[in-house]
């Protein structure tokens, strides 16, 4: 067997396992920081959802109620949607074929501000 030894083994260097160890720590930083913003466009997704779900509502009764708006910012509040704000809605009843107007303004997490306008036509 000439030529080849074996059960030798080359010798590593500490650079070689840190390199390994800094590549795997930039990839655990960056799954991390993916799966936020997946968290985050999940979150403003389903405040896009209760929007419409409202809006629809809001065609058919004509304007957005102080129960409505109550029951709106409790569903906005469990999403972590903060300091909303409603002004620019639609709160008197309009009639046939007129504007319906929901304009939903509000901080996501505390810091991602949101503005959610939906416009449709009253059908009460």
């Amino acid at each position: 067997m000439r030529g080849v030894m074996l059960g030798r083994k080359d010798s590593g260097s500490v650079g070689d396992l840190l390199a390994a160890g800094i590549c795997i720590l930039a990839m655990c930083s960056a799954m991390l920081g993916f799966f936020d913003c997946m968290e985050l466009l999940k979150q403003k997704n389903q405040v896009s959802q209760v929007a419409r779900e409202y809006i629809l509502h809001m065609e058919t009764v004509g304007c957005l109620t102080a129960e409505d708006a109550a029951a709106l910012t409790g569903k906005l509040q469990s999403i972590r949607v903060s300091d909303v704000d409603l002004s620019g809605s639609t709160f008197v009843m309009v009639g046939y074929g007129n504007q319906v107007t929901l304009h939903i303004r509000g901080k996501l997490r505390g810091k991602y501000e949101i503005d959610e306008i939906r416009v449709s036509t009253a059908k009460h």
